[in-house]
């Protein structure tokens, strides 16, 4: 290793340090404590499971989750979660073998979670949105030895094997013996041996293009990409944060780490109501809100007089992932709440590529920020070299926290560690980041390139409009040409003619959709994303 890179091995290691005492992560602590928090590292490593433990050192009889049953502190979690392992274990479940979580969000996804952790088990996030026969299919693909689940989604079970063990995590008879309830009070809370299997999670895709696939992914090595990303959002120790993305998604699963490494109390509610989380917001005193788009959407939605009610006096951070955020919204929200909106933009399998700031999203509410520290990107063209400022390239990036490869085999597309996050963007020349669009969404019209992303940016913003989609069909004329599909505040506000016009008058004309249909609502995923394959399916 040459001088170079020593010095800046060393640079980057104090900045991470920086960060970490900053966020209250790094602090003073009596010596015992210090001593047993560095040997539970040196032995477990950078894990979930290690991270449950550090913080009952460290926060014993403070507040982790708040959910509809109450709440628990972090070392009743911590020992909660240690008595779930010693349960599965009897029922079978041992090192490398899988555990599926059909739950939502409340305390026993997050204990099944960390007792899997202990095993050196794979947890494996389920839809809460499946169909019957999809949730047969993922399991019967992934082969859970065990499925824990909410009794709401009981009938989903039928196409299940008979030999994968059910444990009902939230309903009816949740107090039985083979219950989760029924097995954290059936066990010891002693540790456990760290197990010789570092334990894995397989988030599901969004599969709004097709079935969705199992990305699997380990702890992250070291600290540099959680001090990257807290480099950014100015998170803080023993902060409380309204937890709203569904916790089986990505996104709610990373700020649930988060707050484990914090420190932070988590406030849960099984659905998302917009109206009921900004009340948490305010009962909790909530320095933290996490969401996807659509919930920002629906809470901006609410009617005058509710929202006015919400004073959110200690909201510093607002954080949204999973889906593009339409134009404008951000500028909205900040205009009512003020300068706390962090939009992360990333993929199940690169996790962050970028992330924009309030002052970012004053300069131009569509952009999705710049990469954090530790975290690099390359737009390339089709023959993989890189593309000057301001042209459109493939987005393609290296943060060492990509994912490890889909579990029925393959992955994304990678030049060197740089791996395809499937979309393509562009830079200004203020180092911004824009998507653009799927890579595999550009269509060819009359010789020209169009992606349907730069379409939709323009008409999420206008006045008039919700929602909005654009779509590729095929075209007897010019190959293919754009279809939208759009849901306005009130009927009759715009037509066809003026939306193609006020595309016409924004963008070069060739980019004005073909055929327009208005709708009352968009087909979306639990995490907000638009089913842009419904609306192909509806074309007939």
């Amino acid at each position: 290793m040459g001088v170079g890179e020593v010095a800046t091995k060393f640079t980057d290691l104090g900045y991470q340090m920086k960060v970490l005492v900053e966020t209250g992560i790094l602090g003073p602590m009596r010596p015992d404590r210090t001593a047993r928090v560095v040997s539970t590292l040196v032995r477990g490593g950078t894990t979930p499971a290690t991270a449950i433990k550090v913080a009952a050192i460290k926060h014993a009889d403070e507040a982790f989750l708040v959910d509809e049953a109450g709440s628990l502190t972090f070392s009743e979690v911590h020992d909660r979660s240690t008595q779930l392992a010693r349960a599965l274990a009897r029922l079978g479940l041992g090192e490398g073998e899988g555990i599926g979580i059909m739950c939502r969000n409340h305390r026993g996804f997050i204990e099944t979670m960390l007792a899997a952790g202990k095993l050196g088990s794979t947890a494996l996030f389920l839809n809460t949105m499946f169909s019957g026969p999809q949730l047969a299919e993922v399991v019967v693909r992934e082969g859970p030895k065990i499925v824990v689940y909410d009794e709401e989604f009981e009938d989903l079970l039928t196409d299940v094997p008979d030999d994968v063990t059910r444990v009902l995590a939230w309903g009816g008879g949740d107090t039985g013996d083979d219950s989760l309830e029924g097995l954290i009070n059936s066990a010891d809370s002693s540790d456990l041996p760290n197990p010789d299997t570092e334990s894995k999670f397989i988030v599901l895709t969004s599969g709004t293009t097709g079935t969705p696939k199992g990305a699997q992914r380990s702890s992250p090595k070291g600290l540099a990409g959680i001090a990257g990303l807290l480099g950014k959002i100015p998170h803080r120790s023993g902060e409380k944060m309204v937890i709203a993305a569904p916790l089986f998604h990505s996104w709610g699963f990373i700020n649930a780490i988060f707050a484990l490494t914090l420190g932070a109390t988590v406030i849960l509610d099984r659905r998302f109501d917009p109206e009921t989380s900004m009340k948490r917001v305010d009962e909790y005193d909530a320095d933290v809100l996490v969401v996807v788009p659509v919930m920002l959407q629906m809470i901006l939605e609410l009617p005058k007089a509710t929202l006015d009610c919400f004073k959110a006096e200690h909201l510093r951070i607002v954080t949204l992932s999973g889906s593009a955020l339409p134009g404008g919204l951000a500028t909205e929200w900040m205009d009512r709440f003020g300068e706390n909106i962090y939009n992360l933009y990333g993929s199940t399998e690169v996790a962050f590529a970028s992330i924009a700031t309030p002052v970012d999203m004053r300069m131009d509410p569509a952009t999705a920020g710049r990469p954090p520290r530790g975290t690099e990107i390359r737009l390339v063209d089709e023959n993989g070299v890189d593309v000057p400022a301001g042209e459109v390239g493939r987005i393609f990036v290296n943060n060492g926290m990509t994912f490890e490869g889909y579990t029925g085999g393959g992955g994304k597309e990678n030049l060197g560690d740089f791996i395809s996050s499937g979309d393509v963007g562009h830079f200004d020349d203020r180092g911004l980041l824009f998507i653009d669009g799927r890579d595999d969404e550009m269509i060819v019209s009359g010789g020209e390139n169009i992606f349907p992303g730069e379409v939709e940016e323009l008409l999420a913003g206008h006045e008039h409009i919700v929602e909005v989609a654009v779509v590729g069909v095929p075209d007897k004329k010019f190959g293919q040409c754009l279809k939208a599909f759009v849901v306005v505040r009130d009927s009759g506000e715009l037509s066809e003619k003026d939306l193609k016009t006020y595309v016409k008058a924004n963008l070069a004309s060739f980019k004005a959709p073909k055929e327009v249909v208005f709708m009352d609502e968009l087909p979306r995923n639990a995490t907000g994303k638009i089913l842009k394959r419904d609306l192909v399916v509806s074309l007939g």
